[in-house]
């Protein structure tokens, strides 16, 4: 698995598959291992491009403060180094929010944008609850770490399947590469800051906005202002959805991202 050395890291990334490049920004305690369950339909169709947010999985973590600019940059600095023009750019809640900075900064690599379960600046509500969990990780063990923040991802429904909460607290646990407490801390701290809801305007990509219905982390709100700010953005609510529906109701997803994609393809292949 390689590694690239970029602004004072060692940044993990991981390529897959063969045709236009798709690139994937995870979020919030998750690496690249949080797209696993739509890969297979994205690799035979995309070159698919993963990494590691600095703080993450298998990247550095240092110990300084991180922004989502100086994130947006790291990925920047990828898509140099892999000699790529131009990415569909897919990024998930705070992932979304560095696929946001990196759009404004370097419109010309991306093709497509795609904010899922995002959004453009956090209520008091959000701001608490982030800055709770990046406090909360110095403070607790991972399973209980997990129990705290959970609720916040996954409907009721999910939590109804039998084992299902507890196999994935049990995935956190013995996953090799766990989040450091600092980097947790750093990359709410990074969250509390961001804010694109004056620069929206400047997004003039095709863009998808999807979201749950039953994101209670991320709620509509957040994204319909994203659609609303971004010139000509399509919002998708998923009925059946919450934050976490990466992992909830991979199916629904991807097909509405692969959907949103097929309809770019006579834009670019004339």
């Amino acid at each position: 698995m390689p590694k690239l050395q970029v602004n004072g890291i060692d940044l993990f990334y991981d390529i897959k598959g063969k045709g236009e490049p798709l690139l994937l920004i995870a979020g919030f305690l998750c690496d690249h291992a949080y797209w696993s369950l739509i890969m297979p339909s994205l690799i035979s169709q995309y070159q698919v491009i993963r990494l590691d947010n600095r703080g993450m999985g298998r990247s550095s973590a240092p110990e300084s403060p991180y922004s989502l600019k100086q994130m947006a940059n790291d990925v920047a600095a990828l898509l140099n180094h892999l000699a790529i023009d131009k990415v569909h750019l897919v990024g998930h809640s705070m992932g979304g929010q560095i696929a946001q900075e990196l759009v404004l900064a370097h419109p010309e690599k991306v093709q497509s944008l795609m904010l899922l379960s995002s959004l453009a600046k956090g209520d008091g509500l959000f701001n608490s609850i982030i800055e709770t969990w990046g406090e909360l990780c110095a403070n607790v063990d991972l399973k209980l770490y997990e129990k705290v923040v959970l609720p916040w991802i996954f409907t009721d429904s999910f939590y109804s399947v039998p084992g299902m909460i507890e196999g994935l607290i049990e995935f956190a646990i013995r996953y090799p590469f766990p989040p450091a407490t600092h980097s947790l801390y750093h990359h709410s701290q990074a969250m509390l800051d961001f804010d694109t809801t004056d620069r929206l305007q400047k997004i003039h990509c095709p863009t998808l906005v999807l979201v749950g219905k039953q994101d209670i982390l991320t709620p509509l709100k957040f994204s319909q202002q994203l659609a609303q700010g971004i010139p000509n953005a399509e919002l998708v609510v998923l009925e059946g959805g919450g934050h976490g529906f990466l992992i909830e109701s991979p199916d629904t997803v991807i097909s509405a991202m692969l959907n949103f994609l097929w309809k770019l393809k006579p834009a670019y292949t004339l």
